[in-house]
């Protein structure tokens, strides 16, 4: 991989032209090694479309540097060393989101400042029991289950912006193919220790809400065990402060936001904020995903040993406004991940307790009766209980043709207090990378038990296959 490109320097005191030099070497002496991969993968897009002029700004004071091709520029770009996950989580460093695919592209716009796009695309084939519209028949259902655009900016290295969308969820007759607002958030960072976020976003949490179904090792997000508040995706609007203090070892996250059940009906009627946090230690190497964010699997980029503790807790956010109670959710994690010869062996397992001071909105023995309002975002749902979930997957070496095989098992426990009742589900499913995941088919066949259920509705099973491509 070599790119040979004239450096002109444009300063006050005249131009100068140098020999040829590689590409590579003109990022590595302005941004270090690290970062000048980081470029390097993103800006290698654009000199296909603009190998016969291109102008890079790299923010020396007094100066610019143009550069032009030496050279024709090779259309063939691979960096066979580094992960395709880390490549898809080098690309979302950038975006400053969870979703974005190497493919993304960083457009320089002069003054040091950029714009990145990229666009991550969910669809699967459903066959599950009972779930055909007559009710009793196995379904045949095709779905779009995710249809995500990501755009992000940044002007230098401190003030950024991500603007993500997503399809808004359900049947295209109830409004289920509208775009919403996913991610809005305004990044202030200052060093790898201290950076302040504001606006809609993940709030600190657990490592399942913060890696999403886009970088789970299962097709499905874990929403049996894991169930954050939140206002849809995952996500609430508020302020996150956050950093990676001693060479990334320790991962820490802090933050308000508007929280659960703001309704004049319902516990949140006095509108007490949420406060939210995490604290992770890298037992071995630190995690390659960027900011607070996690993933469920890194494909042996990395020796991963984390333990994560996440808290979640809202003076009166739940109940009634008569009567409410305070919700509390306290969590805890792990991720041990590491490269041998013949593959990558990945082990997750999380812990959850949800405590509530009076019973959330809706019907059944686990809520209060209280029909939750509509048109009022993030209430309900929140049940007194506790969760535990458990997957283990292997990433093999040897190709199949042009993908890896990850075979995988997770299983997802819950138990409801005031009913008394459990549900478990297990997933087996076996994974085809064709480049991380940034390409990947996915084939899983789960099993559901739910004892809170009719008797005739407590087992469930279902086949699905799935696709999932980032650009």
């Amino acid at each position: 991989m070599t790119f040979s490109y004239q450096l002109k320097i444009l300063s006050p005191m005249g131009s100068k032209e140098t020999s040829s030099l590689p590409f590579e070497t003109l990022l590595i002496m302005r941004y270090g090694m690290k970062d000048a991969l980081i470029k390097l993968v993103h800006w290698s897009n654009f000199f296909d479309q603009y190998h016969n002029s291109f102008v890079i700004f790299l923010g020396v004071s007094f100066m610019s540097v143009s550069v032009k091709p030496a050279v024709k520029v090779n259309k063939t770009f691979s960096l066979k060393t580094v992960s395709p996950v880390v490549h898809g989580l080098v690309a979302l460093s950038l975006c400053g989101s969870v979703g974005v695919s190497i493919a993304g592209a960083d457009v320089p716009i002069g003054d040091n400042a950029g714009i990145n796009i990229g666009m991550g695309l969910r669809s699967s084939y459903t066959n599950a029991t009972n779930s055909a519209p007559d009710g009793i028949s196995r379904s045949n259902k095709f779905s779009a289950d995710n249809a995500r655009i990501f755009l992000s900016g940044h002007f230098g290295d401190t003030i950024k912006a991500t603007f993500n969308t997503e399809r808004t969820g359900g049947t295209a007759a109830s409004g289920g193919d509208a775009v919403r607002v996913m991610d809005a958030i305004m990044q202030f960072e200052f060093s790898p220790e201290f950076n302040i976020w504001m606006g809609r976003m993940l709030p600190p949490s657990d490592r399942a809400n913060l890696y999403g179904p886009f970088y789970s090792l299962a097709w499905s997000f874990p929403g049996l065990a894991s169930n954050y508040p939140n206002i849809g995706v995952g996500r609430d609007n508020g302020l996150t402060v956050w950093g990676k203090p001693l060479g990334g070892k320790i991962t820490y996250s802090l933050g308000a936001f508007n929280g659960h059940d703001k309704s004049s009906t319902l516990g949140g009627a006095k509108d007490k904020l949420a406060f939210s946090g995490r604290l992770a230690f890298n037992v071995w190497d630190p995690e390659p995903a960027p900011a607070y964010y996690t993933g469920g699997w890194y494909g042996g980029s990395k020796d991963i040993f984390t333990i994560g503790l996440a808290t979640y807790s809202q003076t009166a956010g739940v109940g009634t406004a008569a009567k409410p109670g305070n919700l509390n959710i306290v969590s805890g994690d792990l991720l041990i991940e590491k490269k041998f010869s013949g593959g990558v062996p990945t082990f997750e397992a999380a812990s959850y307790g949800y405590r509530l001071g009076a019973k959330d909105c809706g019907t059944g023995t686990d809520y209060s009766g209280t029909t939750c309002p509509s048109g009022v975002d993030n209430v309900g749902g929140q049940v007194d209980s506790k969760s535990y979930l458990f997957s283990f997957g292997f990433l093999f070496d040897q190709k199949v043709g042009i993908g890896q095989l990850q075979p995988y098992v997770r299983y997802q426990n819950l138990k409801r207090t005031a009913s008394n009742t459990t549900a478990n589900q297990t997933d087996f499913g076996i994974n085809y990378l064709m480049k991380g995941p940034n390409a990947k088919v996915s084939a899983t066949y789960t099993t559901t038990k739910d004892t809170g259920l009719a008797a005739n509705a407590q087992s469930q099973n279902q086949f699905v296959l799935g696709v999932q491509l980032m650009y």
